[in-house]
């Protein structure tokens, strides 16, 4: 159990480092009109989140169910627990616009500023907190 768990830890480290670099590429990339550093933009968009990035997530994910199984009972009577399910639930969707915003990115068909980039990595920041304190606080009960 306690391996399943640090593989969790570990691999939620992962994913929130690719959650929270991948979209200040984002504003970087929209902010530059060199056509040479946007190649070397999309390389790097690329293979952090096909590389580390998509692996990240589904080891979250796995580790996560796996960790849960352990105690499925408490964890389904547990109201901070859905809370910070349905988190997890809206960080997939948010991994899933940073790979739609990164093919629209590598078309050279991203039309978003920077401005809205730097809004959009706050998100991340968010959920972390309340999935932290959701964890450590388990409230509500």
């Amino acid at each position: 159990m306690l391996w399943v768990k640090a593989l969790h830890i570990i691999s939620v480290v992962c994913w929130f480092a690719v959650l929270f670099y991948l979209p200040r590429l984002f504003v970087y990339h929209a902010m530059t009109d060199n056509p040479a550093i946007k190649e070397q933009f999309k390389i790097m968009e690329r293979r952090l989140y096909r590389g580390i990035g998509i692996p990240s997530m589904v080891a979250t994910l796995v580790f996560g169910i796996w960790a849960t199984s352990y105690n499925w009972s408490y964890y389904m009577h547990s109201g901070w627990f859905h809370i910070k399910m349905t988190l997890v639930v809206t960080l997939v969707i948010y991994h899933h616009m940073c790979g739609a915003l990164l093919k629209q990115f590598a078309r050279d068909e991203c039309t978003k500023s920077h401005v809205f980039f730097r809004w959009f990595n706050e998100y991340p920041t968010l959920v972390l907190v309340a999935c932290v304190l959701l964890v450590v606080l388990k409230q509500p009960g």
